[in-house]
């Protein structure tokens, strides 16, 4: 089935969201117990934690955890925003840098200036970009010492589009801004999956949002493919992906084929799947890969190649380098919980 496709239902009794692409499933999106990335609370600082650089914060849903510490008074009430998905038995990662993110515009508090996304070349649309957000904020002005980025979505989007996002964007940060006095007190709920594949799958695609879509494309099945830690390659190979407490396990096998290049070829199937799967799952924090006997000479290859597939997430994700075992080492944000704990 060819084209893109966004499938808007429930999965088990939980708000959920798929992309499917040309028939393939490209984006999957399952809301999780807990606070939300991107809830914004006014939180109270609690007690600083000795030898880690952080502070505990009091919040309407529990500890929260937050690095900077300087300036912070225990009792004093901030503004702060979710990062992250908290880890069992651990606090709420948060920042004191509030984002305000919508389809085609981000509000950042502290970090004043308009700016257009680096991928819209265009001169043309540019100017047209800014001309319709300064309509916006003549209506809707920024907040004091805040700044405005427009996203790339702006490119193919109706400046009437863009003006209404611009103007909810900067009164919704106005109004949080202003409620930093008092207790503990959630401000503002994160985006649940049908919020966010508005939000962030932007190019065109056919919506199906009645009751059933999941069963009518077939998402289960493709759900299910994703709890089984084998993922079939071509040629025969295949990965072993395996979440421990510590770290995710990526094993790469050559299977049948005992060519003097099924290492390589192995190597180079997987690393090409491997950003898919891992967005797809939800994994996050220390993945280590083993890859497939290669040539040490290819190392460089297939390192743009991994970084080119997890370009294409927003979620930072660094390949730090190789082991001395010639093991291949990733960092990547938990903003998500894994597919295997939700669906547990």
């Amino acid at each position: 089935m060819k084209g893109r496709s966004i499938i808007l239902d429930q999965w088990q009794g939980r708000e959920a969201a798929a992309l499917i692409v040309d028939g393939r499933l490209e984006g999957l999106l399952i809301d999780a117990d807990g606070p939300r990335p991107g809830s914004i609370y006014r939180a109270v600082a609690d007690r600083p934690m000795k030898g880690q650089g952080g502070l505990f914060l009091r919040t309407p849903d529990g500890n929260a955890f937050l690095r900077q510490t300087r300036g912070i008074a225990p009792g004093e009430a901030l503004l702060v925003q979710v990062t992250g998905r908290a880890e069992p038995g651990k606090a709420i990662p948060v920042t004191t840098r509030l984002l305000f993110k919508s389809r085609y515009a981000i509000v950042t508090p502290g970090a004043p200036g308009i700016n257009v996304s680096r991928r819209i070349k265009d001169d043309d649309i540019r100017d047209t970009i800014l001309e319709a957000a300064h309509d916006a904020l003549e209506d809707a002005p920024l907040p004091e010492g805040a700044g405005l980025i427009l996203r790339s979505s702006c490119t193919d989007a109706d400046e009437a589009e863009i003006i209404g996002d611009v103007a909810l964007m900067t009164r919704l940060a106005a109004q949080v801004l202003a409620d930093a006095e008092g207790a503990e007190e959630l401000l503002l709920e994160g985006d649940g999956p049908h919020a966010l594949a508005w939000r962030d799958w932007v190019e065109p695609a056919d919506v199906d949002e009645s009751e059933g879509a999941f069963d009518r494309h077939e998402v289960g099945g493709m759900v299910e493919a994703l709890l089984s830690p084998r993922v079939p390659l071509s040629g025969g190979a295949w990965m072993m992906i395996e979440q421990t407490s510590a770290l995710v396990a990526v094993d790469v096998n050559t299977g049948g084929d005992t060519s003097p290049a099924a290492g390589l070829k192995a190597t180079l199937a997987a690393f090409r799947e491997l950003p898919r799967q891992i967005r797809l799952r939800g994994l996050a924090g220390q993945i280590i890969v083993d890859p497939a006997p290669f040539p040490k000479k290819e190392r460089r290859q297939l390192e743009s190649l991994l970084r080119s597939g997890f370009r294409k997430d927003e979620t930072e994700t660094v390949v730090a380098g190789w082991t001395n075992l010639g093991l291949l080492e990733i960092q990547r944000q938990r903003d998500r919980v894994p597919l295997s704990e939700v669906l547990a």
